[in-house]
């Protein structure tokens, strides 16, 4: 493996440009502008898919691998407005009302419009409705609205706004850090992009040949389930950089890269798998092998099911809260890091 210093500031400001963008899944114009940005930056080549997602060339010339880290996030969609003007809501991707409710979003319309929020419990106030709040939270449908910050109430005030049926909501990614822990909604999965962006301009400033050829594909649609159902016809080996959930069955941990054994549809490639975990062994790198049962999935899923032909292997860093407001370390991030790069120029 060449020495690649991993470059925490790099990957902090990388995370912060990511993270200040909103990107609910579907919603992809913003963030492709930005990647696409970077790489111009670095001078990669790259080609955007008509559906949303980047896919950008380095390295060699044969045995092409494919590295994917996606850019969308979980989020919300305006289902209807309700008759006092607040919205009734449904998600985009796994996001469960009890890891949005209080949060601050942007509702950004089909007209161009954008507008501020709050996703709320109604009733919403423990001082007047005190024995309605103890009752267990139900779903969007029921007990879970958003608030738009304007002087409305009623439905035609709020669709006079410009706001309606189909709307995206992004929610407040609220990133900090704080200990070498790095906290912020959508950890998954800008900050394994930010990881596949910051290896990328080490391998370009370095100007070492890998010995094979690279793609790296952020992807737009991950967390709806079809991110990489189309990739580049000779790819023969994908791997996926994604969060690796901690839990009290998990052995993923903050500080460690995971290198995953089987999310909940399929196990991971026997071959490829070993090969990365030897490279770990062989480099020192702080790793776990776990599994992932019984609601995870990679972006190596729908390209198997999809029908290509490859080798398909995943890690990432321990990542605590998933799919709500996340956390994980920076020694995770950099082993993470390490162990790519220590794949791809093995």
């Amino acid at each position: 493996m060449a020495d690649f210093l991993f470059d925490r500031e790099l990957w902090k400001d990388t995370f912060e440009k990511l993270i200040s963008i909103d990107s609910t899944t579907g919603y992809y114009e913003a963030i492709q502008k930005q990647i696409v940005s970077m790489l111009d930056e670095m001078d990669y080549d790259y080609y955007q898919l008509k559906k949303g997602g980047v896919v950008a060339a380095f390295g060699g010339d044969r045995d092409p691998i494919l590295v994917t880290a996606h850019v969308d996030d979980i989020g919300l969609m305006v289902r209807k407005i309700n008759p006092d003007g607040t919205l009734n809501v449904c998600p985009v991707g796994g996001l469960y009302p009890v890891y949005c409710v209080t949060e601050n979003v942007r509702i950004y319309t089909r007209t161009g419009k954008v507008y501020t929020g709050t996703v709320c419990r109604t009733p919403n106030s423990v001082h007047v409705t005190e024995e309605e709040l103890r009752q267990t939270l139900g779903d969007y449908r029921t007990n879970v609205c958003v608030v738009v910050d304007r002087n409305v109430k009623t439905a035609e005030e709020t669709a006079a706004l410009g706001i309606a049926t189909g709307d995206v909501i992004a929610l407040e990614p609220r990133f900090t850090m704080s200990g070498g822990y790095v906290k912020s909604r959508f950890v998954d999965n800008k900050a394994g992009a930010a990881i596949l962006l910051t290896a990328m301009k080490a391998i370009k400033d370095s100007g070492i040949k890998l010995p094979r050829k690279v793609y790296s594909f952020f992807a737009a649609y991950e967390e709806i389930g079809h991110g990489t159902t189309w990739m580049p016809d000779d790819t023969i080996d994908m791997l996926a950089l994604d969060i690796a959930p901690t839990g009290p069955d998990q052995t993923s941990d903050e500080h460690k890269v995971t290198i995953f054994a089987k999310d909940s549809r399929f196990p991971y490639h026997w071959g490829m798998t070993n090969e990365i975990r030897q490279c770990a062994e062989d480099n020192g790198i702080d790793y776990v092998m776990d599994i992932f049962t019984p609601h995870y999935g990679t972006d190596c899923d729908p390209s198997l099911q999809a029908g290509y032909d490859i080798r398909h292997a995943a890690i990432g860093m321990g990542t605590a809260n998933s799919h709500g407001y996340e956390r994980t370390h920076m020694d995770g991030i950099e082993n993470t890091y390490k162990l790519l790069m220590a794949y791809l120029t093995r």
